[in-house]
């Protein structure tokens, strides 16, 4: 069962001029190892997401809005693709690479579809109807990660996407606010990572989410 703590906050924003308060809480999901700052209680979706080599994973998409702003955080297993890829690969052509299971990339390209979560993902906003602003490497607690700024040809609203890879599951930040409506520094700086315990937790090195390779950390940071 999905375990949700919800911590309150009050934030004082500034647009235009005029100084309002708007109620964010942080929200924290101690099965999937995140907190992030929130516009109130998320409605959570069950989907799927299918990765770049095929695999149907499992994902939850937690989806808000703040006066015309809406924010949205998708989670998605990839816990499972090693089993997933690698039964598919036994029905593969014989000798073809994915079924030779080379440690590099291992059957099916599981290893190889983890490693480049992150990019497949980014590549599914660059192939909305989109203006690019700004494409930059990013790192929230040293993990690694991808920063997107876009503006939608509809309508101009601007696009702000942050996507990581931790602990084997992606996780996608997306905050579409009106052309002119300031950055959402308050939802995409408030990234934090948990352990096993719920714990907030802080890499030492940088965390790339490589397969096979553990990767040291500070805990109760």
């Amino acid at each position: 069962m999905m375990r949700v703590t919800l911590v309150s906050s009050v934030l004082v924003l500034s647009l235009s001029g005029s100084v309002f308060a708007q109620e964010w809480e942080e929200f924290v999901s101690k099965d999937e190892r995140f907190s992030c700052n929130f516009p109130g209680t998320p409605t959570i979706t069950e989907t799927t997401w299918t990765s770049q080599f095929g695999a149907i994973l499992p994902a939850r998409v937690y989806s808000g809005t703040q006066g015309t702003g809406r924010f949205s955080i998708m989670v998605v297993d990839y816990n499972p693709i090693q089993r997933l890829l690698s039964e598919r690969s036994m029905s593969c052509t014989p000798g073809a690479e994915t079924c030779q299971g080379i440690h590099d990339w291992g059957l099916g390209y599981w290893k190889n579809d983890v490693r480049g979560a992150v990019t497949y993902a980014s590549s599914k906003f660059l192939q909305r109807d989109v203006k690019v602003v700004d494409v930059m490497a990013n790192f929230a607690d040293l993990v690694a990660g991808q920063e997107l700024q876009l503006t939608s040809n509809k309508d101009q609203s601007r696009i702000f996407a942050s996507i990581y890879m931790h602990d084997n599951r992606l996780i996608v930040l997306e905050a579409t606010v009106p052309r002119n409506y300031p950055p959402p520094t308050i939802f995409q700086q408030s990234l934090s990572w948990l352990d096993e315990n719920g714990t907030r937790i802080r890499y030492n090195n940088i965390n790339h989410n490589e397969p096979d390779v553990p990767t040291p950390r500070i805990r109760g940071r």
